[in-house]
C-alpha cells in the first residue's frame, strides 16, 4: 500500500482549559473523560456541561472530540452506563473510546450514530482482532503498545482500507500489558481497570527471600536504590516517516492528567513535525533539532521508542529515581488583551522584573520582561503568589489571546 495516510494528531485534555489549549496549539482531535467510566479517576475530568462546551468550542475550530468510557465494567456499572451514553448522545461527541464488550453493546444500542473506537485496554494485537471489531461496527481500533511498527504495518495490510488504526506515539508507558494492571488493586484496593491507578510501578522496591521473611534486601543500582518497574517515556518525534509508512491514522499522545503547558508543548511540536514531513521529508529532517529541543521542555522521564523497533531491554527503564524532568514552570494562559495589558489566571508565582516566555501556537517563543503587574481590581502588585489569582500584566511585548506563559525553572 503506497497511499500516504495523513495522520490525525490526537491530544489528551484533563479540563476545559486544557481542551481549548490543545485545540489552539494544533490538535486535530482531543480525547476527554467524563466523571464516570473512564480510566483516569484522578484526572479533573468533565461534567456534562463542560463536555458540551468543549465539544462546541472544538467543533467551531474543526476539531473532533472523543470521550473515554474504557473501564472494565462490573454488573453494577451497566445500568448507569446506559444512562451515561444516553446523555452523551445529546451533546454529540465524535466518538466513544471503549474496551469492554458489554459497554460497547450498550453504546451501540443507545447512540449508534456516534463512532465507536476500541481502546488499547482491549489488547488489540493482531489483524483478526481488528476485523472482529470492524464486523461489530467499530470505526477504529487503538493498537496495543506492545506492537512493533512491522506488526502494525501487517495489520494495516490485512484490514479494510476504511478502518482506522490509532497508536500512542508519546507519553508515559505502563509496565503491564496494554495497561491491564493488578498491582494498584492488590496494594491499595484502588482498581487500575476502573480508573483509580495509584502507579505502584513508580515505587521503590526491595527483595525478600522466602526463607528469610521480614528481611528486606534493597535492589541496588547505586546508593539511591532502584525503581525496577519505572519505564522511560515514549517519544517518536524522530520517527514520523516510519509511523506514516506503517499506515497509522491517528497519532495519540498520552497524558489525560497533564497540564496545559505539557499539552501545548507536545501538540505544537508534533503538529509542526507532522506538517513539515507531509510537506517534505527534507524539511522535517532539517527541523529535527527544534523538535527535540521543544519536546524536552515538557515534563518527561527520559525517552524511549517503546516496542516500535523491537522488544524493550534494560535501557528502557529508569533505575535511580521516579520523578519527572521539569525544565519549565507554567504561569498561565492569556485570557484577554486590553489597553496594552494581558489578563491571566495565574498558576505559579512570578514577579515584576522576571524574564518569562510567551509560547505561541505558531511555534514562536518570545522572551519578555514583566514590566508591571496588577490584581483583579487593577491595583499595582509586585508579585503573584497565590494560584488561581486573576492578574493583569504589562509585558515588554504584547501577547495574543490564547498564548501561554512559562518560565524556565
Amino acid at each position: 500500500m503506497n497511499k500516504i495516510r495523513k495522520p490525525e494528531l490526537l491530544i489528551p485534555a484533563s479540563s476545559l482549559e486544557v481542551l481549548k489549549t490543545a485545540v489552539n496549539f494544533g490538535a486535530d482531535a482531543v480525547y476527554i473523560g467524563g466523571e464516570a467510566f473512564g480510566l483516569r479517576a484522578k484526572a479533573k475530568n468533565f461534567t456534562m456541561e463542560e463536555m458540551a462546551e468543549g465539544i462546541r468550542f472544538a467543533h467551531a475550530h474543526q476539531v473532533k472530540v472523543y470521550v473515554t468510557a474504557n473501564i472494565l465494567a462490573h454488573n453494577g456499572d451497566l445500568k448507569a452506563a446506559r444512562e451515561y451514553f444516553r446523555e452523551l448522545k445529546e451533546i454529540g461527541p465524535d466518538a466513544l473510546i471503549i474496551s469492554d464488550p458489554g459497554m460497547y453493546s450498550i453504546a451501540k444500542e443507545e447512540c449508534p450514530e456516534i463512532e465507536r473506537h476500541i481502546s488499547t485496554q482491549a489488547n488489540n494485537t493482531n489483524y483478526l482482532t481488528y476485523r472482529f471489531w470492524w464486523e461489530q461496527g467499530a470505526k477504529r481500533v487503538v493498537s496495543a503498545r506492545e506492537l512493533s511498527l512491522r506488526e502494525i504495518k501487517e495489520i494495516r495490510e490485512n484490514i479494510p482500507e476504511e478502518m482506522e488504526i490509532e497508536s500512542f506515539i508519546h507519553g508515559a508507558m505502563c509496565i503491564s500489558y496494554s495497561g491491564r494492571c493488578l498491582l494498584s488493586n492488590y496494594f491499595t484496593g484502588r482498581d487500575a481497570n476502573k480508573g483509580a491507578c495509584t502507579h505502584p510501578c513508580r515505587w521503590k522496591y526491595a527483595v525478600v527471600e522466602e526463607t528469610r521473611p521480614g528481611e528486606y534486601m534493597p535492589v541496588y543500582e547505586n546508593e539511591r536504590g532502584t525503581y525496577i518497574f519505572n519505564s522511560k517515556d515514549l517519544c517518536m518525534i524522530g520517527h514520523i516517516p516510519e509511523l506514516v509508512d506503517a499506515g497509522i491514522d491517528s497519532f495519540k499522545i498520552e497524558g489525560r492528567m497533564k497540564t496545559a503547558l505539557y499539552v501545548a508543548a507536545v501538540a505544537r511540536t508534533y503538529r509542526k513535525a507532522i506538517d513539515d514531513y507531509l510537506e517534505s521529508e527534507e524539511k522535517y529532517r532539517a527541523n529535527m533539532a527544534w523538535y527535540e529541543e521543544e519536546i524536552a521542555k515538557c515534563t518527561y522521564r527520559q525517552f524511549t521508542t517503546g516496542f516500535y523497533f523491537g522488544k524493550p531491554d534494560e535501557n528502557t527503564q529508569i533505575y535511580d529515581h521516579n520523578t519527572y524532568v521539569n525544565e519549565y514552570i507554567y504561569l498561565g494562559i492569556i485570557e484577554e488583551v486590553k489597553d496594552g495589558r494581558a489578563r491571566i489566571t495565574q498558576r505559579n508565582k512570578f514577579c515584576v522584573g522576571d524574564r518569562i516566555e510567551i509560547m505561541k501556537p505558531d511555534g514562536q517563543n518570545v522572551e519578555v520582561t514583566v514590566e508591571e503587574m496588577y490584581d483583579g481590581e487593577l491595583n499595582p502588585v509586585e508579585s503573584a503568589p497565590h494560584p488561581q489569582q486573576e492578574i493583569w500584566l504589562k509585558l515588554s511585548a504584547l501577547p495574543d489571546e490564547a498564548d501561554l506563559l512559562r518560565v524556565k525553572g
